[in-house]
């Protein structure tokens, strides 16, 4: 079941971003920031948080929002699964979720950033299984010897 946000999910999706052993101190901390400003303002429309669950616990997430100045692009900010829920499909039915609401919202291309370091190889392999396309790196982006590597997804 995929879901909007609630405020009991703060918690348990900071929890999920630092178990995934993937994410940075400030990574996770940007993830919270991100969710409390959906549930601090009501009726913003930078973001949009929608939530999997499985067994009745948080199992993922997704943030997306609009791209500002653009026409119909949306950023693909977070994308997050329990790891001990790996290889069941959530992932795979939050992508889904994500580019069903992008459609729905006029959207017409998800754009998903990410590191070239080795820890993050299963988020850049499960984009392009997902039908996102490399589209750009940027050496030395993050940090020197951490790129940043570009996915899009064109949805028609």
């Amino acid at each position: 079941m995929i879901r909007p946000l609630g405020r009991a999910d703060r918690g348990p999706i900071r929890d999920l971003v630092a178990a995934t052993g993937v994410f940075t101190e400030e990574e996770v901390t940007i993830a919270v920031e991100l969710i409390d400003a959906v549930l601090d303002v009501p009726g913003q429309t930078d973001y949009i948080i929608r939530v999997a669950e499985e067994g009745g616990k948080v199992a993922g997430y997704y943030c997306v929002g609009p791209t500002p100045a653009t026409e119909g692009t949306f950023d693909l900010y977070w994308v997050a699964v329990d790891p001990a829920l790996h290889g069941k499909g959530i992932g795979r039915a939050l992508d889904d979720d994500a580019c069903d609401l992008v459609r729905r919202m006029s959207g017409r291309l998800i754009i998903a950033e990410t590191s070239s370091l080795p820890r993050y190889r299963r988020t850049r392999e499960f984009y392009v299984r997902r039908g996102y396309s490399q589209l750009a790196t940027i050496s030395d982006y993050y940090r020197p010897g951490d790129d940043l590597v570009v996915y899009g997804k064109y949805l028609t």
